[in-house]
């Protein structure tokens, strides 16, 4: 329960279906200790978001408790976050909470507390059909949240529910007024839970308590045209904030984090038609030869058709049929069949173009 309307709702409808619910909240902020750390986590994350929480399960009429993960969640999500960017990549951190620790240890917790399922309140489905498990996207196309769920197992499946999968946003808030909720009317958060404001590379700069290393900005043609503040301050695609006029709207096209090195061109050189996936999961049976798929590169983006071809266990090429914008290392590729999640993982390299 993270004290939003999502996770309330799912409480109560379990609830109605007569399951023996209990409330847990993760605690995954800093210690109190810093003052200024605490006040970074936002959202889901907030001391705020647990008192709402509490006050839901209070109106439900079901236990709640707050489970300590915030060694496993520095470790696993944001000593990653920030090692990606040190890398010249733009990570995905909800993947990883869900991957490590809503679908990780506080899963192995809810078993050694004896529930037999967690429930969740992604705008996903989970449907079984001949002994197997499906994920599927949300009927809210706009909600739908499968993009961030691409690395679900069977074993998971198997335990987890998603009553807001059959569900809109707004028949969720109409539920929650409906039962008379004191989240109902709770705005969403829109940022990374960890990061103020969205300021990713000042969080980096705090966290890691070292001064980015301000480099070289490079035309195609390997030619220095600016400079910039540190490579975790930009990400693919960016045309704001490089500090470069005259000619035509220049963006980045590659981040060279082994000559510390921002590549930009212009807007047309940013599209790429074939990229390669890493760290490739399925959620049931694995492609295992070139198969036209439909992929997705960012939450908010649309679906491409493409050829996704295996290679090397964990890999794939993902040929696109038109070119997409700002394909960016770290970021997650989703591929879908229809509704049904078939799998991703995350994007390791394009073929924009750089300088020699």
């Amino acid at each position: 329960m993270s004290g939003g309307v999502d996770s309330s709702v799912t409480a109560a409808l379990i609830k109605d279906l007569k399951y023996d619910v209990f409330g847990i909240t993760m605690q995954i902020w800093p210690s109190n200790e810093n003052a200024e750390d605490t006040e970074r986590f936002g959202g889901c994350c907030s001391l705020g978001a647990v008192a709402d929480a509490k006050k839901v399960a209070f109106k439900i009429g079901i236990p709640h408790y707050v489970l300590n993960f915030r060694k496993v969640f520095e470790e696993k999500v944001i000593n990653n976050f920030c090692q990606e960017y040190l890398a010249g990549r733009t990570p995905n951190p909800c993947v990883r909470c869900n991957e490590h620790i809503k679908f990780g240890v506080l899963l192995k917790k809810a078993r050694e507390l004896e529930a037999d399922f967690i429930a969740t309140g992604h705008y996903a489905r989970i449907e079984r059909k001949n002994g197997k498990f499906r994920l599927k996207k949300g009927v809210d196309a706009r909600k739908d949240q499968s993009y961030v769920l691409y690395m679900m197992k069977q074993d998971n499946l198997r335990r987890i529910l998603m009553p807001l999968g059959n569900l809109t946003k707004n028949e969720t808030r109409k539920i929650a007024k409906n039962l008379g909720l004191p989240v109902a009317e709770k705005e969403e958060s829109q940022e990374i839970c960890f990061v103020s404001e969205g300021n990713y590379g000042e969080f980096l700069q705090d966290y890691l308590d070292k001064l980015p290393q301000p480099g070289p900005i490079l035309n195609l043609g390997g030619e220095i045209v600016g400079k910039h503040r540190g490579l975790i301050f930009y990400t693919v695609g960016q045309r704001r904030g490089l500090g470069i006029s005259g000619g035509e709207p220049l963006y980045i096209i590659a981040i060279d984090k082994e000559r510390n090195a921002l590549v930009v061109g212009p807007e047309d050189k940013t599209y790429s038609t074939q990229f390669r996936v890493e760290q490739v999961s399925y959620v049931d049976k694995p492609v295992t030869a070139p198969t036209k798929l439909k992929v997705k590169i960012r939450y908010q983006s649309e679906e491409r058709e493409a050829l996704v071809t295996p290679f090397e266990g964990s890999k794939a090429l993902v040929e696109l049929d038109t070119p997409e914008k700002a394909v960016t290392p770290g970021q997650t590729c989703v591929f879908y069949k229809s509704e049904i999640v078939v799998g991703g993982g995350t994007i390791s390299s394009s073929n924009h173009s750089q300088p020699s």
